[in-house]
């Protein structure tokens, strides 16, 4: 699976902070032509993310746009221009609003086609959003309805939106709620990721200058299974690094545990006591999941 613990979004309607994210230290990056672009600027900003795609050098970064969604007049055109242009620099397309599978399927096929036509060489992978109810209760079905899936997101701004609940600090921990206010759709969208083999992420926290809010909001997110979260300022980027990443005193008791249960089992046992705790096979998966995961992270930029 590839590296996500930092995704951020930039406008594709500035080339100036395309060109500067480019140059980030975020895992993947996307340029984004649905809510960062004003209906006027739709058209102009697709043409922008297409050279900047082609034209920009992103050293190891995933390099991705948010499209707009499959019920509006653009999206038809964002993917036709994108691929048609700047395909072979398109890791994967972010489609927003996801509600069902068909949404997903339309632009599996439409992909498909212009991939043939064009002679692309790799496929483009998708990263599906789940931000409505619908969405929530069809996040299996859309999980499953294409092999070019590669993440599933978790969007809360517009889910508060479509529950009705006035939010506006998106992303944010409201206090007034007493637990963890999107406990459930992102347990749900963790499992259903995980079930597929797909990187679950989680959405922005727009006060880019909260530290502590947004390490706590990505802390949530990674003891639920996510394995990175949305950037919306290069501010966050360090602190979705490390927060997804394994601690350096994680990876030592990871190794520890490692060391103890191979010598254990050449043994012939199958459960030992650690530090005073249990270590069995279950410990040992975690174990070597908590190396691969710091292994990654520190190959990536």
């Amino acid at each position: 699976m590839k590296l996500r613990r930092s995704c951020l979004a930039v406008p594709a309607s500035s080339p100036r902070k395309m060109e500067k994210a480019a140059a980030s230290s975020a895992d993947q990056l996307f340029f984004d032509l649905e809510d960062a672009c004003a209906p006027r600027e739709k058209v102009s900003a697709r043409t922008g993310a297409a050279e900047a795609l082609s034209q920009l050098s992103f050293g190891n970064t995933l390099r991705c746009v948010r499209i707009n969604d499959v019920t509006t007049e653009w999206c038809y055109g964002d993917i036709v221009e994108l691929v048609t242009q700047a395909g072979p620099s398109i890791d994967c397309l972010v489609v927003p609003k996801v509600e069902d599978a068909g949404h997903v399927q339309f632009v599996d096929h439409l992909l498909a086609g212009l991939e043939a036509h064009l002679g692309l060489d790799r496929r483009i992978g998708l990263e599906l959003q789940i931000e409505s109810p619908r969405g929530a209760v069809n996040v299996g079905e859309i999980a499953a309805a294409s092999t070019r899936t590669e993440t599933i997101v978790f969007g809360p701004g517009d889910y508060a939106a479509s529950l009705g609940i006035p939010q506006f600090a998106i992303g944010m921990i409201d206090e007034r709620y007493p637990g963890h206010q999107w406990h459930w759709i992102m347990a749900e969208v963790a499992n259903h990721a995980h079930a597929r083999g797909l990187a679950a992420i989680d959405g922005p926290y727009v006060d880019f200058n909260d530290e502590d809010g947004y390490r706590e909001s990505a802390q949530r997110a990674r003891l639920l299974g996510y394995h990175g979260k949305w950037c919306i300022h290069p501010n966050q980027i360090p602190w979705a690094n490390e927060g997804f990443s394994p601690t350096p005193d994680e990876v030592a008791y990871a190794r520890k545990v490692l060391d103890a249960y191979g010598q254990a089992t050449e043994n012939g046992e199958g459960a030992i006591a650690l530090d005073g705790m249990l270590v069995d096979e279950a410990s040992r998966k975690m174990a070597e999941e908590t190396i691969a995961r710091a292994e990654a992270g520190r190959g990536s930029p």
